[in-house]
């Protein structure tokens, strides 16, 4: 068999082209295999002969191989499987980076499902503890003097909430007076140039009418001045406070919690996993408990800031008002006028609430 693949490969033509160069020679499948054979389970090539002629050539030809010292050449199968694997190309860069963000994608989905899980233990908690209280099972952590700040505070916020719409609804009324006031000392204008018997008696009505119409503008900017400074007390200062009143209140319900699970928790057996367990509450209570305090603190601080801040504001604008009141009922437009001046109100000039002619397109 060995000489029928030596003879056949011996035989073949190599063939070439135009510039000398040898062609590629197509791929022989079975030739390929037949020498595997012959290499794998042939004799050593230090036993054979290695014949210098060509085919058919004289049988002196043949040198003895056993003459040609050197290394024992030995065949590895393997080598025309490694030829033919493919080289790594630009793909296997792009499986890299898809198992990199794979992974990065797995580890934002672990740390997302871990929030879920204690969301969902702290709101179970939370909910126990309320339902608790609620029912009169369970104790609660109260500040009887922060306790009654707070209570005070939303009444205040209650009660100045109230004179906030009562005052809106003076300037809603009182703007409509002064429109009419307007309206009507045009209109005696009107008939003073139309009537020459009545001209003196218009003028004079059609004068206090405008008069009245020019202080009730400056009224409305002395109230309209109270009203934006309550409503930023009201909607800005006191909620800013209450909203950190509610937090102090969330707050001490998770601190209740956790204090009421570490009770149940040491009143069990202690064995090796109770200890485990007690020293994770005794973790997340002291966390709670810190988170507490801190908010406690805060809340008695902006009580404190609030009640100042309200006093000084409220002591210049109930000023404002009763001077810009009085002046205007008792007809002395020089006092009003003072009083604008004295509380820095700006007026508005007439018609700028009014939308322009482009507005109305």
């Amino acid at each position: 068999m060995a000489d029928s693949i030596m003879s056949k490969a011996a035989t073949m033509e190599i063939p070439i082209n135009s510039n000398g160069d040898t062609g590629t020679l197509p791929e022989d499948d079975s030739l390929e295999q037949d020498l595997q054979q012959v290499m794998v389970s042939g004799p050593n090539l230090n036993e054979t002969s290695i014949v210098s002629g060509g085919y058919g050539g004289p049988a002196g030809g043949i040198i003895p191989t056993s003459s040609i010292k050197g290394p024992a050449v030995r065949f590895n199968p393997e080598y025309l499987d490694r030829r033919r694997a493919p080289a790594p190309g630009p793909g296997s860069s792009n499986h890299n980076l898809s198992n990199s963000t794979e992974e990065v994608s797995r580890g934002v989905a672990v740390e997302k499902l871990d929030s879920v899980k204690k969301w969902g233990i702290n709101t179970y908690k939370c909910t126990k503890q309320m339902f608790s209280e609620r029912f009169g099972r369970g104790s609660r952590t109260v500040d009887l003097e922060l306790e009654a700040q707070i209570d005070l505070l939303r009444d205040t916020k209650s009660k100045y909430e109230n004179i906030l719409r009562l005052a809106t609804a003076l300037i809603t009324h009182f703007q409509s007076m002064v429109e009419t006031q307007q309206a009507l000392g045009d209109t005696f204008t009107d008939l003073s140039q139309k009537s020459p018997e009545l001209q003196d008696e218009f003028g004079y009505n059609a004068e206090t009418q405008k008069l009245l119409c020019k202080n009730g503008e400056a009224l409305l900017g002395a109230i309209s001045f109270f009203v934006s400074s309550i409503d930023t007390l009201v909607n800005k200062t006191m909620d800013d406070t209450l909203m950190t009143i509610r937090h102090y209140e969330n707050a001490r319900l998770e601190f209740d919690a956790y204090r009421s699970d570490m009770e149940e928790l040491s009143l069990g057996p202690r064995d090796a996993a109770t200890m485990v367990r007690i020293d994770m509450a005794q973790h997340d209570y002291q966390i709670h408990r810190d988170k507490f305090e801190r908010l406690r603190s805060d809340v008695t601080i902006k009580l404190k800031f609030l009640e100042e801040n309200k006093v000084k504001v409220m002591h210049k604008q109930l000023l404002l008002f009763h001077n810009a009141i009085s002046a205007y009922f008792a007809g002395n437009q020089q006092q009003l006028e003072q009083t604008l001046i004295q509380f820095n109100v700006k007026l508005k000039p007439p018609g700028s609430d009014k939308p322009s002619w482009l507005e109305e397109q």
